[in-house]
């Protein structure tokens, strides 16, 4: 009988253990840790698997940590979201350079391609057009634009740090760099395959004209087209040029100036959102009217503050981290959740209606663009949506009491903590 005994309890102390480890691994899997079978560095026992002995570049791992130790809430894995400027290469001639990151490069990148430029003091961008539509924003120093508009009215304009231009697929323009240090922005194609190197030029097409059709176009002498240049010139060095105001006396015609504003100034503009954890921009047809496929956000997102849960339900979101250090993840079906780390120059793109939130990981505030092929910006904030839901629902559909769900502002912060 006391043998019995000993044996029952035994068995009962067994029970009772792989019991608790159920229940804690239950518990895991509810908060913090939902896999099974589990993911993440947490749930590894010997360190000696976390080990990479194996050849590794060190530099660019600690670049991207979270995605070497990913935490354990993500799960199985998406197409690749990060990209940067930062690896891509240079095309560089005397007065300038660019480098691109078009769909070639960042798969999931298909509807819209991204171009950092650079032009030196009187640095000239050729006269050029695209075929599709370009948006921009100016990161340093000061840069003069010229476009032509489809009623043949020209505008001529400066532009400074932290202001946008958008030129309509098809008119012709210009950049030139000013002042002493010249410019430097991130153009914005409304199309992922689009190419700066592409583009078509003045140059390209005056060579490739019979001398004969450029007099009778031009009403000028065949000699007179004797000079021109063989090879493209994309980005040459220019001399200064006059003043804007003498430049747009120059351009003027008969028909006056273009009605049309092509270029924006969101430091004239109050936040659209603003906490004590940053704000947001929103540029779109509402005030810009010209910018009619790409709208924007300009994001701050201070130490410690969240880009809250949310989604983008009318277009894919092409980023450009301009300044600071994050972390962010994005959540698809599957389930998948997969989290990147993002740095100053780089690129991330997340694709229409994905759940994802950003993290400020650094010590200086983000800031980033945000920008959707699209006339308008919008976006779901998932704090607002379950404010804005039957509360009942939403605690029995999350087992949360009522009373908290109640707690849950129905205005959208847009940056946390509010």
């Amino acid at each position: 009988m006391r043998e019995f005994s000993r044996r029952n309890i035994l068995a009962a102390t067994t029970v009772v253990g792989v019991t608790t480890a159920i229940s804690a691994a239950a518990s895991a899997a509810q908060l913090g840790n939902p896999d099974r079978p589990p993911e993440g560095a947490a749930n590894v026992a010997n360190p000696k698997a976390l080990a990479e002995p194996g050849p590794q570049n060190p530099n660019l791992a600690r670049q991207l940590p979270s995605a070497g130790s990913p935490p354990p809430t993500d799960v199985n894995g998406m197409p690749m979201f990060w990209s940067s400027f930062n690896i891509m290469h240079k095309r560089i001639q005397d007065g300038g350079w660019a480098r691109q990151v078009t769909q070639s490069d960042f798969q999931i990148s298909e509807d819209v391609s991204g171009v950092n430029m650079r032009l030196g003091p009187g640095g000239v961008r050729e006269l050029h057009w695209h075929q599709q539509a370009e948006w921009a924003v100016m990161t340093d120093g000061k840069c003069r634009l010229t476009v032509l508009d489809g009623d043949g009215r020209a505008a001529v304009r400066d532009v400074n740090a932290g202001d946008l231009w958008y030129f309509p697929a098809g008119l012709p323009h210009s950049l030139q760099g000013l002042g002493p240090s010249g410019a430097e922005f991130a153009l914005v194609f409304d199309n992922g395959r689009a190419s700066e190197y592409n583009t078509l030029l003045l140059t390209d097409w005056v060579a490739h004209t019979p001398p004969k059709v450029l007099a009778e176009n031009f009403n000028l002498p065949v000699s007179a087209f004797q000079p021109i240049p063989v090879d493209d010139r994309w980005i040459y060095q220019g001399s200064e040029p006059p003043p804007l105001a003498q430049v747009q006396r120059e351009v003027a015609s008969s028909l006056g100036p273009s009605d049309i504003e092509f270029t924006f100034s969101p430091s004239a503009m109050a936040p659209t959102r603003q906490t004590r954890s940053g704000s947001v921009k929103i540029v779109d047809t509402r005030n810009f009217p010209v910018s009619a496929t790409i709208a924007a956000a300009i994001v701050t997102i201070k130490p410690g503050g969240l880009r809250e849960l949310h989604w983008h339900p009318n277009a894919d979101e092409w980023q450009y981290w301009v300044q600071g250090t994050g972390r962010m993840t994005v959540f698809n079906t599957g389930p998948a959740a997969m989290t990147l780390d993002f740095h100053a120059g780089d690129v991330g793109y997340v694709k229409k209606s994905l759940g994802h939130y950003i993290e400020n990981t650094g010590s200086t505030d983000v800031v980033m663009v945000e920008t959707f092929k699209s006339d308008r910006f919008a976006e779901v904030s998932l704090a607002q949506w379950l404010a804005c839901s039957p509360r009942q629902m939403v605690a029995e559909t999350l087992k949360m009491d009522p009373r908290l769900i109640e707690q849950i502002s129905k205005s959208r912060p847009d940056i946390v903590p509010a």
